[in-house]
Formats: C-alpha cells, sequence, structure tokens
C-alpha cells in the first residue's frame, strides 16, 4: 500500500524542511502543503482500504482496517483545517511579538511532526510503536504548549510533560505485561506486539496478566485522554498554548489515545470473557462527564471552559465504548468524528476572538457578533453544536449513547442526564453575552481564516442529517470489531 508511505513520509518531511525554514513568512504556506498532501494521501488509502479490505504494510509492522483507516481521514483533514486556520492566527501573534523567527520555526516544525507522530499510532500494527508515538507526540506537544515562552505556558508544559510522563510510563509496563502474556503463550521465539497476532491467540492469554496489563494501559493512555481523575494537565495546556495547538489536542491527540486503549479493550474482553474492561471503561467515563461539567459552571476562561468540554466529551465517547455492543461502538465513533469537528472549529473561533479582545476572559470578550458576524456566527453554532443541539451530528451520537444506556445500563442515565444538563447551562450562560453583548471593540482590521470553521460546522450538520453509506459501512464494520 504505496499510499501509507506517503501518509507517514510526507509530514516528517514536513517537519525536517520547516526546522530549516519555519521561520521564514513562506512558512505558512508550506505547512499549509505539507498538510495538503497528507490529506490527499490518507484519501488515497482510504479508497484503497474501500476498494481491497484491511491490508498488511512492510512485514505486518503496519496494518490498514475499518477501525483505523477513518480515524486517520480524520486527523489529515483536521491537521489541514488547523494549518490554514494557524496562517493568519501565527501572523497576527508574530506581530505582537508572541512569536519571534526561533519560535515559529519550532512551532511549524513540531507541527508537522505532531501529525507525524498521531498517523504513525494509528496505521502501525505493533502495540510497542503505538507506545513510542504516544511518547512521541507528547515531546512535541510539549514545546508547542511552551512555544510562548511565558511563565505560564512553561509552568503549563512542564505540567503535561510529567503528568503525561507519568502515565505514558504506566502505558510501557501495560505494554510489556501484554508481551509477557504473549511469550508464555507463543515462547520466546515467536512472542510479538503485533494486534493482529495477539488478537488470533486472545482467547489463550493469561486472563490475570492481561487483566493487570490492561489496568495500566487504560490508566496510561487515559492520562493521555484527560479521564478524571488524570486531566489536570489538559486545561493548562489548552489555556496557555497557542489555539491552533488546542484545536489538535482536542480534535486529535484525546482520539488516537482512545484508539490505543479501543485495541487493548478487544484483547482483554477475548483474553477474559467478561465485562471487566467495559466496567472500568463506563466508570473512567461517567465520573469524567460529571466532574467535567460542574467544573463548567466555573471557568473564566474561554480556554479552560472549552478543555472541560473536550473532558466531558471523551469521557462520554468512554462509557459508549465501555457498554460496548454494536450500537453503542457505533455512537462512540460517531461522537469521536463530530467531537473532532465541531471541537476544533470552536477552538478557531476563540482564536480570532481572543486575539481581537486581546484576553482570555470570557467577562471583557462582548459583542462578537458585531466586531465580526462571521466569528460570532461561528461561536454560536459551534457552541450550540457542540451541546447537542439537533440537527447537529452531536445529537444524534448523544441520542445513541442515551438510548442504547437507558437499555443496557439504565442506573447511569440519570447522572448522564445531569452532567449534559449542567454542562449545557454552564456553557450557554457564558456564551450568549460574548456574542450579543455590547462591545466597545472595533471590527477585525484583517479578515480571519474562517473558511474551516464553517467547514467543520457543515460536516457535523450532515452527520446529524445522513450518513453517507461508506461512512457508515466503516462504522459499522468498526463497531463489529470492536465488539462488546
Amino acid at each position: 500500500m504505496n499510499a501509507l508511505f506517503f501518509v507517514l513520509g510526507v509530514p516528517l518531511l514536513g517537519g525536517l524542511v520547516l526546522a530549516l525554514t519555519g521561520h521564514r513568512s513562506i512558512a505558512r504556506d508550506v505547512n499549509v502543503a505539507f498538510s495538503a498532501l497528507t490529506f490527499v494521501a490518507s484519501c488515497f488509502m482510504t479508497a484503497q482500504v474501500i476498494a481491497e479490505g484491511p491490508a498488511f504494510v512492510w512485514g505486518k509492522q503496519f496494518y490498514i482496517d475499518p477501525l483505523n483507516v477513518f480515524l486517520v481521514t480524520l486527523t489529515a483533514f483536521v491537521s489541514l483545517t488547523t494549518a490554514i486556520f494557524s496562517r493568519p492566527y501565527m501572523r497576527v501573534e508574530q506581530d505582537h511579538g508572541k512569536m519571534t523567527a526561533p519560535r515559529m520555526r519550532l512551532y511549524h516544525s513540531m507541527y508537522q511532526l505532531f501529525s507525524f507522530t498521531m498517523l504513525l499510532g494509528l496505521t502501525t500494527n505493533n502495540l510497542g510503536i503505538i507506545w513510542v508515538a504516544m511518547e512521541a507526540a507528547t515531546l512535541t506537544t510539549v514545546l508547542l504548549v511552551s512555544v510562548y515562552r511565558t511563565s505560564a505556558s512553561l509552568e503549563a508544559a512542564w505540567k503535561y510533560f510529567i503528568l503525561c510522563g507519568v502515565g505514558i510510563a504506566q502505558a510501557l509496563f501495560g505494554t510489556v505485561l501484554l508481551y509477557m502474556a504473549a511469550d508464555k503463550v507463543l515462547g520466546p521465539e515467536h512472542a510479538t506486539l503485533l494486534w493482529t497476532s495477539l488478537s488470533d491467540i486472545k482467547g489463550r492469554l493469561d486472563p490475570a496478566i492481561v487483566t493487570l496489563a490492561f489496568v495500566f494501559l487504560l490508566v496510561g493512555y487515559g492520562t493521555k485522554i484527560g479521564l478524571v481523575p488524570l486531566h489536570s494537565w489538559l486545561p493548562d495546556a489548552h489555556a496557555e498554548g497557542p489555539t491552533p495547538v488546542s484545536a489538535v489536542l482536542s480534535g486529535l491527540l484525546l482520539n488516537v489515545a482512545m484508539y490505543a486503549v479501543l485495541r487493548v479493550k478487544v484483547l482483554t474482553d477475548g483474553a477474559l470473557g467478561t465485562a471487566m474492561a467495559g466496567q472500568l471503561m463506563m466508570g473512567f467515563g461517567l465520573l469524567s462527564v460529571l466532574v467535567a461539567a460542574f467544573f463548567l459552571s466555573r471557568q473564566k476562561d474561554v480556554k479552560r471552559m472549552f478543555s472541560y468540554s473536550s473532558i466531558e466529551h471523551m469521557g462520554l465517547i468512554t462509557f459508549a465504548f465501555g457498554m460496548g455492543g454494536p450500537l453503542a461502538n457505533f455512537a462512540g465513533l460517531l461522537h469521536m468524528t463530530v467531537h473532532s469537528l465541531v471541537k476544533s472549529a470552536i477552538f478557531f473561533t476563540v482564536g480570532h476572538a481572543t486575539q481581537k479582545a486581546g484576553t482570555q476572559q470570557m467577562s471583557d470578550i462582548r459583542g462578537l457578533i458585531k466586531v465580526n458576524p462571521t466569528v460570532g456566527w461561528g461561536l454560536m453554532l459551534g457552541v450550540m453544536a457542540i451541546l447537542g443541539m439537533p440537527p447537529f451530528g452531536v445529537f444524534a451520537s448523544e441520542f445513541l449513547i442515551l438510548t442504547t444506556a437507558m437499555r443496557e445500563q439504565p442506573w447511569a442515565t440519570p447522572f448522564l442526564f445531569l452532567a449534559l444538563g449542567v454542562a449545557f447551562a454552564s456553557m450557554l450562560i457564558r456564551v450568549l453575552p460574548m456574542v450579543f453583548g455590547d462591545s466597545t471593540l472595533k471590527p477585525l482590521a484583517h479578515p480571519p481564516a474562517l473558511v474551516p470553521v464553517f467547514v467543520h460546522l457543515l460536516l457535523a450538520l450532515v452527520l446529524g442529517l445522513f450518513i453517507p453509506p461508506y461512512l457508515n459501512g466503516w462504522y459499522e464494520q468498526a463497531a463489529a470489531m470492536l465488539g462488546g
């Protein structure tokens, strides 16, 4: 599958090129160009998988199947639109003196390398390489979060590095335990960390070892997902880093960490024959939804508020996959897609709004509809979409999750409704004055890059009204693979 070479090779080459030229004014366009080429390559790879089915690449070290191929395309697409958004955004940051030439070079090169690590983690068949990709993603995003070099951004980056470093160490131990379980079945000469090989023998793996491995892997990768109580790095990283970094953290990194957990859950379910893995995921997911919803009501910083919204939605996705079954898995995959699209769109509008106001405090951001109608309406529509208002796709996925919970886990339904209600009220009461309040700010001097905002929202709207047959087929096949 030659397309995979370009899916991984283009962003890696982009990182190297921009490490040399990322300080020049043309670097913003080069960053977009590399991201566009990556997206085109991912589309070609998707077309190959649709036509030919799942495929091994490069000696079974890489494996493309219905579970990861749509996430690859989604990752490449959000990377492209975020690169487009960052062109005018980072130019303004440079004009304001927040970004120097060396920092621009660091930003552009790390942006491409971050895309590479995400795509590597999604496409590899080796659980060890997934761990390496997640560790590399941590290092690149630490540099991106700290790129402003303020005391607050350095503190946020340090907290992110320490907490996620500890988490990724737990994931490493869990990966070693999986190898130990394979060694007991296959022997030292044939033991492997290839997911497809482990899946073939999952019924013969030692349940005690696999149980311990899943706990460590859930805690480790759950730190990257932002599951409560492992979440404290996420609001700081979102608030202090550049807004494009907030968009890719919410839209991409959290999904890839969730993907790693899902791969391990399939092995755990097969080895144990019980619902232990799903029950743990439901517990962490429900706790995350509840805690994040109530923390939303206390936020004053707009980017921190939307970071807690990301924690809430990732908790809801974790709960859905914990329930398992074709419908809940389908809903979880759909929610991953629409959350990535809508939340990144929201951060795009928030980025322009905070730049104009010169602050991230919501009390000081007013009347966006007058400052720039597209920014104001983009934020308002994005918030309505992420709160689950019909006919956006978030409504469809949340409706499926809630109705499945009513049938399969009725005890959890009141808690879910409570959390979603609190989140709805907390967010709406803060966003309405930001959009429709009185403002003394002048209109934006330069037109912001808002095409990505409305493209994302349009896709989320379409997914709420009609899921194309080929995409529906992906979801159904991936949901069946996840079992539960």
